[in-house]
Parts: C-alpha cells; sequence; structure tokens
C-alpha cells in the first residue's frame, strides 16, 4: 500500500500534468504559418490572459499574501521555465532536429529524480537505480531511432542545436527542483492560484516580445487566420499551461521530488500518442519498446516508493 493517499493523489495529479503537456507539441503542427518563437509569444500570451480573467476576483486576497521573495521567484519561475525553456526547446529543434533536442531535453526526469535523491522522504538512489536506468534507455531508443531517419545538419549547427537543447535541458530541471521547494515555503496561496499568478507574471513579460515578434509580421496573415491562431494558442494555453500547470504544482506539493521527477516521463509518452493519433499510425518496433522501457521505469519507480505492509505479530 503506498504511506498515504497523498502520495497517490499526487501521482494521479503528475499524470494529468503530463498528459496536457503533451498537447504542446501538436500546437506548432496545428499552426503552420508560424514561427516556433511566434507560437511560444502567442500562447504564453493567452496564458497570462486567461490566467488573469481567472484569478482576477480573488486577485486582492491572493496577493495580499504574497511577499517580495515570492514575487521574485515568480519572476524568475516565469521567465526561467516559461520563455526562456520554450525559446531554448524552439530553437533545438530549428537547427538540431527533434531527435536530438528530445535526447537531451528528455533527460529532465533523471536530472529531477537525482537532484531530490536528499530531500526527505526519498528514496534511496540505488533503489532507483533500475528505474532511471529503464527511463534513459527508452529516451535514448525513442531518440536514436528518430535520429537515423532524419537530415544530419552541419557541424556548427549541430554544435548550437545541442547547446540550446542543453540549455532547455538546465532550465527546466532548475525550474521542477526550484518550483516545488518553492512551493513547499508559499502555504498561504493554493497550487491553482500559484500557477495562475505565474501565468499572469508570463504574459507580462511575453508583452515585450509581442511588438517585435508579432506585430512586425501581422500583415503577412489574414484576420481569419490569426483567429485561428490565437483559438489554438489559447487552448494549448488553456490546457497544458493553466490546467497542466495547476496539475503539476499540487504533484510538487504531494510528491517527493525523486518521485515527481519519473511522473515527468509521462509527459514524453503524451507527446508520442498525441503525435501516433496525428499522423494516424501505430508505432513501430524500435519505439513500441522505448515506450514500454519508459513505462517500466515509471512503474518501478512507484514500486519503490511503496512501503510494505506488515503483518501483526501475534498473525
Amino acid at each position: 500500500m503506498f504511506a498515504d493517499r497523498s502520495l497517490l493523489k499526487g501521482i494521479v495529479y503528475g499524470v494529468c500534468a503530463g498528459l496536457c503537456w503533451g498537447v504542446i507539441f501538436l500546437g506548432p503542427q496545428l499552426t503552420p504559418g508560424l514561427s516556433g518563437l511566434q507560437f511560444a509569444v502567442l500562447r504564453f500570451l493567452c496564458y497570462g490572459a486567461i490566467s488573469l480573467v481567472l484569478l482576477m476576483p480573488r486577485w486582492r486576497r491572493v496577493c495580499a499574501n504574497l511577499t517580495i521573495a515570492d514575487w521574485k521567484s515568480l519572476f524568475w519561475l516565469s521567465l526561467v521555465g516559461n520563455l526562456i525553456y520554450y525559446a531554448l526547446v524552439g530553437t533545438g529543434v530549428q537547427l538540431v532536429g527533434i531527435a536530438t533536442t528530445s535526447l537531451i531535453v528528455g533527460l529532465i526526469p533523471v536530472f529531477v529524480t537525482l537532484a531530490g535523491r536528499h530531500d526527505a522522504n526519498a528514496v534511496s538512489l540505488s533503489k532507483l537505480v533500475p528505474s532511471l536506468c529503464c527511463a534513459v534507455a527508452g529516451v535514448v531508443l525513442i531518440s536514436w531511432h528518430a535520429l537515423i531517419n532524419g537530415d544530419r545538419p552541419d557541424t556548427l549547427t549541430n554544435i548550437a542545436g545541442i547547446l540550446c537543447a542543453t540549455g532547455a535541458l538546465a532550465t527546466w530541471s532548475w525550474f521542477a527542483v526550484s518550483n516545488a521547494r518553492r512551493l513547499v515555503q508559499v502555504v498561504s496561496v493554493s497550487s491553482h492560484d500559484w500557477a495562475l499568478l505565474m501565468g499572469v507574471m508570463t504574459g507580462a513579460q511575453s508583452l515585450l516580445l509581442a511588438a517585435p515578434v508579432l506585430g512586425l509580421h501581422a500583415a503577412s496573415h489574414g484576420s481569419a487566420q490569426w483567429l485561428h491562431f490565437f483559438l489554438v494558442a489559447g487552448g494549448v494555453a488553456l490546457l497544458s499551461s493553466v490546467i497542466g500547470g495547476a496539475c503539476w504544482n499540487q504533484a510538487s506539493r504531494l510528491l517527493p521530488l525523486a518521485l515527481s521527477g519519473q511522473v515527468l516521463v509521462i509527459e514524453t509518452l503524451a507527446a508520442l500518442v498525441f503525435g501516433f493519433l496525428w499522423e494516424h499510425r501505430f508505432p513501430d518496433s524500435y519505439e513500441l519498446a522505448a515506450i514500454l522501457l519508459l513505462v517500466t521505469g515509471v512503474v518501478w519507480c512507484l514500486n519503490s516508493h511503496r512501503v510494505p505492509q506488515h503483518m501483526p505479530a501475534n498473525a
């Protein structure tokens, strides 16, 4: 049995967050007229607007419980975990391709799990090694399979793309760890309101990029196209940023950091499933083997966090 119901609830919230985040990869395919950076700015503008509307009825009450340190955390978490991370991912994909970028960024669960190995209630590293190996093997297999079937860029472009992907790995690993630890300290604000506050902050930061990124190209698309872009960006912002962010914050409060890092693998699985549905096909043997490795890694990690049930001495 799990040590308590909060652990199981945290796992459910983490799975829901991963499923919502999988939608992120569909957005750019539904908006071929926008670059990766343009879609990112549009998505975070919508994220900020939706968050502001949802938070407005209790804005004063929520903000009254925040300190200067909380606002500083929101600023840096929003900047690093949303804008910089997504910009680095988009640039890495454009320069070195999805395969290599996903190989590097897909190691985020490993980094987060290792970062939380000394936290309270964390499982020892020796018990996590098998599940970590399975997760890494699954990510490597998927990325290698994509790499051998894709185009190889020149050396300089390859180096630049790898640096961007490595930066994305570092930024979101830092975000996951810092956000989880900050949420433990911010007890006066709910996980949902914290996600909305981060949305408002990210939206405000995105305004600085809106004019040069979107304004200069506004005339290149008609009103019907922009309406389509806004609807897709708004849908992705609502599912991945608002709902997914709230679920992840709740999971971060309920789960040990090492376990929350493993649950992040669900995002990769969700992206794969959505990709297969979009392409109207089933996974091939390599992809299926990688998915099985990822699932095995997650299940193995869950079992590592189970508390054995001891029988009474007089049984």
